[in-house]
């Protein structure tokens, strides 16, 4: 990392909030007192939620001593906490009454489960704050970023719902993840790129790096793509098979067998077959890798949709939640079917995950990149309408993106993006990837229309970076989602695309489309976006640093 930001970060840390110095404690009623409310009004009034915020420092006016940002950054994520907590036993007692109706399955589950991840997140930015080291600030950063993508998830399950319970939850809800939007506004972020770092060489660095010292010769042989056969031992990677020959005949077996909270990666080699289940990698079930015997072999597929009752969160074919993950060589799909709207095949908010030359099929809300950082590297991707959707912040590079045929009437759409404040560190960057159609769609395009992206939430952020662009993408590029929503506040981007629908000149006019520079494009890259140079190396995967 750059020594200016190091400097930047450091001066940030030390700041003092110009309070007026004192002696004692002072009462309320002191004129010190008085001016020192005024002074943390005025700070707090340039966060989100200005109340929240004094609310959750008041307590700081009687210090004797000049608090800096730290202290106050601090005492917010201590308040945020506290309320979570208390959202906790809430949450869990809406699951175990009948005061409310839940009409989809798994609405307060999906609650439950990330209100937890929020908790526990919580507590990591604390300690990420407190162990003096700047760089993990963009750690803390992205944590925070994921609360607010769980509190917004929750959020939507329970428009739906009904019963006396509802309207307590939805205003604890609320007024809990105030607190958790201030911490984020209190952070800096480290990873902006200056326009005064490097310059405009053209050049670009693939990575393409070694293996972890904890590695065993097999693993890294497997992890490689050699095909070690029956020499696999089943003491270091754990064996799926169909047909019975592996340790375990289904991929959810195999997770549940697997550790807890491993340090370490869990080799998890699925051998050739179709593994119709649904699995579900929790929070607690970390480092897992999935390595299947290619993706036009291995495949797991489901057909859970919206039309049959689930979440969206909860309708995925394969649902990660366990920091680390890890897949490469596997087909994961949702076989429901463009008529049943919303299907996921694969939904990841797990923090530091990445798939390599797999493949992601489906049709509307394909790939849920929910929240924290992911990466996705020569990747197959396959949809119709919002197929790559969520708040992640993601970065994909050398895929194939395909739009299918959708529905008579319908339109297809690459990206749906939700960022919902300026601060959260999210968006989608697809990287020297290309954007392309299926035949069917191809030969109807000139009746069916094709966008790279709309935006799901107001602050929606989008950017396609050095990528072949067919030509049924529609001149426009982008398209609406509600009337004027986001419209100015939005941020999408293209930089140095080619193919016959990469022409910018027709493209929207709104305020939030950019023709990005060299340096604006930087930004969105491995390194800078999803701090990938500091995870990306404990894996066997490639990746370009630089644009």
């Amino acid at each position: 990392m750059a020594l200016s930001i190091l400097n930047l970060l450091l001066l940030f840390i030390s700041s003092p909030i110009t309070l007026p110095p004192t002696s004692a404690v002072t009462t309320s009623s002191s004129p010190t007192s008085l001016n020192t409310t005024h002074l943390l009004k005025s700070f707090c009034n340039t966060k989100p939620y200005p109340d929240s915020c004094f609310d959750s420092l008041k307590l700081s006016i009687s210090i004797t001593i000049n608090p800096n940002i730290l202290t106050y950054l601090l005492q917010t994520l201590q308040t945020a906490i506290s309320e979570a907590t208390k959202l906790t036993t809430l949450i869990s007692s809406a699951a175990s009454s009948s005061n409310i109706l839940q009409p989809q399955i798994g609405t307060i589950q999906d609650c439950q489960e990330l209100h937890q991840i929020t908790l526990s997140s919580l507590q990591k930015s604390v300690s990420r704050i407190q162990s003096n080291d700047k760089t993990k600030l963009a750690d803390a950063r992205a944590y925070l970023s994921a609360a607010l993508t769980n509190k917004n998830t929750c959020l939507e399950n329970l428009a739906s719902a009904s019963g006396p319970l509802k309207s307590v939850l939805v205003s604890s809800l609320i007024n809990t993840y105030k607190h958790v939007s201030n911490s984020l506004a209190m952070i800096p972020n480290p990873n902006v790129n200056s326009k005064k770092k490097g310059g405009n060489n053209n050049t670009k660095n693939r990575r393409l790096l070694g293996f972890p010292k904890w590695l065993s010769g097999k693993d890294r042989r497997i992890l490689e793509g050699d095909d070690g056969g029956d020499e696999y031992d089943p003491s270091e990677v754990i064996i799926v098979a169909a047909d019975g020959s592996g340790n375990f005949s289904s991929i959810s077996e195999a997770i549940n067998f697997a550790p807890n909270n491993s340090f370490d990666r869990v080799i998890i080699a699925v051998k050739e077959g179709v593994y119709e289940e649904y699995v579900e990698i929790p929070s607690y079930k970390t480092n897992i890798v999935l390595i299947g015997d290619g993706s036009e072999v291995t495949f797991i597929t489901g057909n859970r949709s919206v039309d049959e009752g689930w979440t969206t969160f909860r309708s995925a074919t394969l649902a990660v939640s366990g920091e680390g993950f890890l897949a490469r060589d596997i087909t994961i799909e949702n076989t429901a079917g463009p008529q049943k709207h919303q299907a996921v095949a694969v939904r990841i908010n797990a923090d530091l995950a990445a798939m390599y030359r797999c493949t992601i099929n489906g049709y509307q809300d394909t790939l849920y990149v929910h929240s924290f950082r992911q990466f996705y590297r020569e990747c197959d991707i396959y949809g119709t309408i919002d197929y790559i959707f969520g708040n992640a912040a993601v970065v994909f590079q050398a895929c194939n993106i395909v739009s299918k045929m959708p529905l008579p009437g319908q339109f297809t759409v690459v990206t749906a993006q939700s960022r919902e404040i300026p601060e959260q560190d999210t968006g989608i960057s697809i990287q020297n990837c290309s954007i392309l159609a299926t035949d069917d769609l191809y030969s109807n395009s000139s009746s069916v229309k094709s966008y790279l992206g709309r935006p799901w939430r107001v602050f929606s952020r989008s950017v396609i970076l050095e990528s072949y662009i067919d030509d049924f993408i529609n001149p426009t590029g982008w398209t609406e989602w509600s009337g004027d929503q986001g419209l100015d506040t939005l941020y999408y981007g293209e930089y140095d695309n080619y193919g016959p629908g990469s022409a910018t000149a027709d493209r929207v006019t709104w305020q939030g489309f950019h023709v990005m520079d060299y340096y604006d494009a930087f930004n969105f890259t491995v390194t800078y976006f999803i701090t990938g140079d500091e995870w990306l190396d404990s894996t066997s995967f490639p990746y370009d640093d630089s644009i």
